[in-house]
């Protein structure tokens, strides 16, 4: 009778695994889904300036040096114009719609297309609205940012995750939010989610070539630095109402979902003008 042999795994399982090991360590790596473990009141304990002091894992947000939001201002930016166009590749796929108490998101099944960022592709995998903006320009704050963010799977990548902004003013109703109405009317004030089918990312309408970018971190726990930040110059409009509604579905200490805006720390703050690249270029 031969003895037992252990048949060696294929090389193509290793990988499959380690690649799966690296996607879970970046999903670990996004906001907390928990939002009864932080909110945005000062006087509760549980506000951004406690942020850091209550989990030894949430430790970058007090003492991380290149935390985020910031105030984009005009003197700190610096024109780089071989950052090139943004390369998206979104397309429709299933989603769901969460009310996740701190704020109001849209998390793809799979797939949803992706952003190439120097070379490296990122993953669309959620999207999430704050109200008032988080970013400032040159200290004004907008009525409204969303937030798309991306992974890498890459196991090469060190920045596993980037953020796409966009900041909006009150103006004309937003075409995406109006999709969004009625299911964000059912779940003001609970802890819910609902599928809401196939959902095209593309009529988003991030708009606009000029965007600023800079390295900083999630701008909720656990504060991850190392985040990539592309915020469109482009300011789009949302409506009074939407606005309203977008605050009174999330939980009352949440209605004002905005982390306060961070110190530099000296970093440079990049900014893409197309019409610059064209000039360069004749």
């Amino acid at each position: 009778m031969k003895p037992h042999q252990t048949k060696p795994i294929p090389i193509s399982y290793f990988l499959f695994f380690v690649f799966l090991f690296s996607y879970f360590t970046s999903l670990a790596a996004q906001e907390v889904e928990d939002e009864r473990e932080f909110d945005y009141l000062h006087e509760s304990g549980k506000g951004p300036k406690q942020w850091g002091e209550m989990k030894e894992e949430w430790a970058a947000c007090k003492n991380g040096s290149l935390q985020s939001p910031i105030d984009l201002s005009s003197h700190r930016v610096k024109l780089i114009p071989h950052l090139g166009n943004l390369n998206t590749s979104y397309k429709p796929y299933n989603a769901t719609l969460k009310n996740r108490g701190h704020d109001i998101s849209v998390q793809w099944e799979t797939n949803a297309g992706s952003i190439e960022i120097n070379g490296t592709e990122y993953f669309l995998k959620q999207c999430h609205w704050h109200s008032p903006s988080e970013h400032s320009i040159n200290n004004r704050i907008y009525d409204m940012e969303l937030h798309m963010i991306h992974i890498s799977p890459d196991l090469n990548v060190t920045n596993k995750i980037a953020v796409i902004a966009v900041l909006y003013k009150i103006g004309r109703a937003n075409s995406f939010l109006s999709t969004l109405t009625r299911h964000v009317k059912s779940m003001i004030d609970e802890n819910h989610e609902t599928s809401i089918g196939m959902t095209d990312p593309r009529k988003i309408k991030i708009g606009g070539k000029n965007y600023y970018r800079y390295m900083g971190s999630l701008t909720v726990p656990p504060c991850t630095e190392g985040v990539i930040w592309t915020i469109t110059k482009k300011i789009r409009t949302v409506s009074r109402d939407q606005v309203k509604l977008f605050r009174e579905a999330v939980h009352d200490y949440a209605e004002l979902n905005a982390r306060p805006v961070q110190p530099l720390n000296l970093r440079e703050i990049h900014v893409y003008d197309h019409s610059s690249r064209s000039t360069n270029k004749s």
